[in-house]
């Protein structure tokens, strides 16, 4: 009977013990990237147009705003330097 007792109190005592012992996650800062790679994350589940979405990126990543529009011929410019037989793309 003493060692059921005392196998008991010693179970009792050890779970005590692992609740007491609140262990948490490392709590440590988002590197640069890893920052960087959640805004790009919450960039795309946003529902931007396609300019704002362009423009919010460039800012992100620090690249100079590239920009997209339509030409005269109706046809999309996206700054490729492309010659169709003498007239500029």
């Amino acid at each position: 009977m003493k060692t059921v007792t005392a196998t008991l109190l010693l179970l009792t005592l050890s779970v005590l013990a692992g609740c007491a012992s609140h262990v948490s996650p490392e709590l440590r800062p988002y590197t640069a990237e890893e920052t960087r790679e959640l805004a790009m994350e919450a960039l795309n589940r946003r529902g931007l147009s396609f300019d704002e979405y362009h423009a919010k990126k460039a800012e992100l990543l620090g690249q100079p705003q590239k920009t997209f529009g339509f030409d005269k011929q109706g046809e999309m410019n996206a700054e490729r330097a492309v010659q169709l037989h003498g007239r500029p793309s």
